[in-house]
């Protein structure tokens, strides 16, 4: 595994490279971009993006959980948690760069 993370500003770096607008313009539409996907997963709306995945919040119900070390039961609040589910072209194409 590398240690390599892609960034906001990575992103808007290659929208600058690949599409021509300037840097101020592809980080503006990089940062748009990002909001309306959180905006809409804040709001329980999936977001699904073609050949790459499908964002989801799920509701997710209290329960009783129990520490590891003690064996202590432990109450769990009720929460939201984000799930990203991979489309099937995105899983393909993951495998096939263990591959090389």
């Amino acid at each position: 595994m590398g240690d390599k993370t892609l960034t906001r500003m990575d992103l808007s770096e290659a929208v600058f490279r690949e599409v021509g607008l300037s840097r101020n313009e592809s980080a503006e539409l990089v940062e748009a971009v990002l909001t309306h996907m959180s905006d809409a997963l804040v709001e329980g709306e999936q977001v699904k993006i073609s050949s790459f995945g499908t964002f989801s919040v799920r509701d997710k119900a209290a329960r009783v959980g129990r520490n590891p070390k003690t064996g202590q039961e432990v109450p769990i609040q009720p929460r939201r948690v984000l799930t990203f589910r991979p489309s099937h072209l995105m899983k393909d194409r993951v495998a096939d760069g263990n591959k090389a």
